[in-house]
């Protein structure tokens, strides 16, 4: 049985890769670990930008690692447990995270900070070229 998605409307031609990083995004990390923001910081003359904050209290340089690899932006975070020490009662369980997000096409990574817990990822979106182009018609040809 064929699948039918919105994006299989045959008037939507090679929209596959879209169909392919929908599916992608919605595997990512369902749990809601670690809280995260996503907000629109200022738009220049050509460019708006964009700044993703995840709260990664606990967490140092270290033990983050953030990745770009084919659209794909994943921030993982990993805590080792601490052995020589004793908790009579432990709340802040030291725990590992995976977060990905898809990005467009055109958005850039610009740079990342971590300051007070909180780790910010600044994104870069340029303006797409508008392109107008005329398709001149042919004669009938013999087609093979």
């Amino acid at each position: 049985m064929t699948r039918m998605t919105m994006l299989s409307n045959p008037l939507l031609l090679g929209f596959e890769e879209i169909e392919r990083l929908i599916d992608r995004a919605g595997k990512g990390s369902s749990d809601g670990y670690p809280p995260y923001n996503i907000e629109r910081i200022a738009k220049d003359d050509a460019a708006e930008m964009l700044r993703i904050t995840l709260a990664v209290a606990g967490f140092t340089r270290d033990q983050l690692e953030i990745t770009l690899e084919d659209n794909q932006l994943m921030i993982r975070g990993k805590q080792q447990d601490d052995k020589a020490r004793d908790f009579l009662y432990r709340g802040i369980a030291a725990r590992q995270f995976s977060r990905t997000f898809v990005l467009a096409d055109g958005i850039e990574v610009k740079s990342a900070d971590l300051s007070n817990g909180l780790l910010s990822i600044d994104l870069h979106r340029l303006e797409p070229e508008r392109l107008v182009r005329r398709i001149e018609i042919g004669g009938a040809k013999n087609r093979a």
